[in-house]
């Protein structure tokens, strides 16, 4: 008698990342949003009966992708200030339009938008950090989208809180409202070294500690960032963190883009994670990260496209690409940064960081169902010796057909599911009158 599935997938390839390379004309086979199985075709045909079989000719299946940082929200600001460098993008542009037009209905608009694009493009896990995160969770759920949320935390008034007081209570508050959500998870925010002060470093340090969540931060982005901590503190923001004790396993720092090879060292020797961010980096004229020497030194690293308004994509295949080619030309070294490991660093190093490995980043036997089929039929994906290396080199978001989480199928022959593309341009439309007023 065959064992019930609610579903099987037969796709050309099997990219289970957690092993290296591909499994050709396997069957993954999904049972209440859990892989239940990963194991030759026919064998899968001869053991389970499911609800559904579905054929997936000339496409790769991988682990839904992982963006390990971005600020969903500013998706309405796509374009709203380019080519501009970090502070003069921050203090002429954005900090002003966001004090004037954020809102709970901007973060849901624009969390909406965000998740459009970033669940048509294989990306099913998001990193979050903005204002009115509850706004963003409604969006999230919505859509059907995994996000760890962020409870972000300044020192200085905003449309959301009052002062740092203020953002951690309503934080925590979201926390416990949502904790039960399958979909959710939650991290602390603090935007960046430049502004938290020393004793709300120190609570949020207490507090992660007590809840077991990852503290999610803006680090080392710019040169000046650096300067600007050495005459008001004496010393480099990570020294400063890691004197505040917060350096450790719970510890994401975006971006790291003027680390030294004792900031590597301390990072590794922490077990600190890094969320990479090439295209934002490039595009703010902030640098490029040292990943060949940060994953040399054991720091786990995974991809993240920032926001819109400073990318202005939110495209993992895309970062994929890009960090490979920048490790490789800024090493001198063209082994530095292997396709498989860039797609490791999309979906289960991304994944780790966020204490999520046990669930999401690969396919395996166990793990929820996060998946994404990728067509490589096209001419330019022809021929197809290696199928990972056609993940970051060649195929792009476009390719992306079919994506589930948790099971549920989120995008369909390339159209959303449970989104209308009609209405969220109708939003978008609204936000960028006002922003235009």
């Amino acid at each position: 008698m065959k064992a019930p599935a609610d579903l099987i997938l037969l796709p050309q390839w099997v990219v289970p990342v957690e092993s290296p390379g591909t499994l050709a004309d396997h069957a993954v086979v999904v049972q209440d949003g859990r892989i239940l199985d990963v194991l030759p075709a026919d064998d899968a045909l001869a053991r389970y009966d499911a609800g559904q079989t579905l054929a997936l000719p000339g496409r790769a299946l991988i682990p839904g992708l992982v963006n390990l940082h971005g600020h969903a929200a500013m998706s309405l600001l796509r374009g709203y200030a380019d080519d501009l460098p970090l502070m003069a993008w921050l203090q002429a542009r954005i900090w002003p339009a966001e004090k004037k037009h954020v809102s709970e209905s901007f973060v849901r608009d624009g969390t909406l938008l965000a998740a459009a694009e970033m669940l048509s493009g294989g990306i099913t896990a998001c990193n979050d950090m903005y204002f009115f995160p509850q706004a963003a969770a409604e969006a999230y759920l919505q859509a059907g989208m995994r996000a760890t949320l962020g409870m972000i935390v300044l020192e200085f008034p905003s449309a959301y809180a009052s002062d740092a007081d203020d953002y951690l209570a309503k934080g925590l508050a979201m926390r416990d409202e949502l904790k039960e959500e399958p979909l959710l998870s939650f991290a602390f925010a603090p935007h960046a070294p430049y502004t938290i002060s020393d004793a709300t470093f120190g609570r949020i340090n207490t507090l992660a500690e007590q809840l077991g969540a990852p503290i999610h931060t803006h680090i080392h982005e710019t040169d000046d960032e650096i300067q600007d901590s050495l005459k008001q503190f004496g010393v480099r923001p990570l020294e400063r963190l890691a004197r505040l004790g917060l350096l450790g396993p719970n510890f994401i720092g975006v971006h790291a883009v003027h680390v030294n090879e004792a900031e590597i060292e301390s990072l590794a020797a922490h077990g600190c994670h890094v969320a990479h961010c090439p295209s934002s980096n490039l595009k703010l004229a902030s640098g490029i990260a040292p990943v060949a020497d940060l994953v040399k030194a054991g720091v786990n690293v995974g991809l993240g496209t920032d926001g819109a308004a400073s990318n202005n994509r939110l495209d993992l295949f895309g970062e994929m690409r890009l960090a490979a080619l920048l490790a490789k030309g800024v090493s001198g070294d063209a082994a530095a940064l292997p396709a498989a490991a860039a797609l490791k660093m999309a979906t289960l190093d991304a994944a780790r960081a966020l204490n999520l490995d046990d669930r999401i980043g690969s396919i395996a036997p166990g793990k929820r169902a996060d998946l994404v089929a990728v067509d490589l039929r096209s001419p330019a994906c022809q021929p197809v010796f290696d199928p990972v290396s056609h993940l970051v080199y060649v195929a792009g978001r476009e390719d992306v057909t079919h994506v589930w989480v948790d099971g549920k199928l989120k995008l369909n022959e390339r159209r959303l599911v449970d989104l209308e593309p009609d209405d969220l341009t109708g939003r978008a439309a609204y936000w960028r009158a006002k922003l235009t007023a």
